[in-house]
């Protein structure tokens, strides 16, 4: 049994966050120049073969990792998850790294309005109220109908919405298959389903891009294990509102990096944003004890 240490968590939260930044970051310059399919295609390649690596090190090995009494969901998650991170780079190239977190950022509220029809959990009036607000900060972001609407700024909102269902079906597996399961079938399977579409968007890099190809795999990989990590010695709902660290932290690299602008109403949306979704959170812990 590992011992429990919040202020580990904590730290490894906020250092996960930093490094997913990071890797956004990387992920906008790449598909700014590369289509976005072969960009996440290379990243899942060095992810597959990281799970598969970690899979060999438990007991059982890869037979023990892949067993699963549920595959056809668990296919799905990984699919469904491959897709999101494809959108949300693809918001990057559009709309930069602050637009497109601030408005990912829904996707706790998004949790908690589909975990009524997806796992059948109870949503109280004070959830919806919270929902409904955040939906309100989402709309202060994208300033529909104060300006020309641009059909890109769906694409995060998709993106959160997708994630949302994705981590309800990680709650869902999670009835019946270990962690160790889900993160080996996501892993796998989300490779695969990228090299079916990937490969036909191959294009030569350069050797610098190279280097940055590298750099992200090992990043991605990096932010898992810290992620892993911090689950194992902290409950998730005490480091779980250090997650929206990450708001910040892209933002600082979308600035400093790229030039983008930080609005008044990115930053009052945002906020209102993560106000709601902190409620959430600190509703289903009070419900939790």
């Amino acid at each position: 049994m590992i011992r429990q240490n919040t202020q580990l968590g904590i730290w490894l939260m906020i250092t996960t966050t930093l490094i997913f930044a990071a890797q956004d970051g990387i992920s906008r310059h790449l598909a700014g120049e590369y289509n976005v399919l072969m960009v996440i295609m290379i990243r899942y390649w060095f992810f597959a073969a990281f799970v598969i690596a970690v899979a060999t090190r438990q007991s059982g090995g890869i037979r023990h990792a892949a067993a699963t009494r549920q595959p056809w969901v668990q296919g799905f998650r990984g699919v469904l998850l491959a897709t999101q991170i494809c959108i949300m780079v693809l918001g990057f190239t559009y709309l930069g790294l602050v637009e497109s977190h601030a408005v990912f950022i829904a996707y706790p509220l998004l949790i908690a309005a589909l975990s009524g029809p997806v796992l059948g959990e109870h949503v109280g009036w004070r959830r919806w109220a919270a929902i409904a607000v955040g939906f309100v900060g989402v709309l202060i972001i994208l300033q529909p109908g104060l300006r020309v609407f641009q059909p890109a700024a769906l694409l995060p909102l998709m993106a959160a919405f997708m994630f949302a269902l994705y981590g309800l079906l990680t709650r869902y597996v999670a009835r019946l298959d270990s962690a160790a399961v889900s993160f080996f079938w996501t892993g796998t399977t989300g490779a695969v389903a990228l090299t079916v579409v990937g490969v036909w968007a191959w294009e030569p890099m350069t050797a610098p891009d190279w280097g940055w190809m590298a750099l992200l795999c090992v990043s991605g990989a990096l932010g898992h294990f810290t992620l892993i990590k911090c689950y194992e010695v902290a409950e998730a709902s005490a480091v779980q509102p250090f997650a929206y660290l990450q708001l910040v932290f892209a933002s600082a690299v979308g600035i400093t990096v790229f030039d983008e602008v930080l609005r008044l109403n990115v930053v009052l949306g945002a906020a209102v944003v993560a106000a709601a979704g902190l409620f959430t959170l600190w509703r289903a812990r009070q419900r939790g004890q």
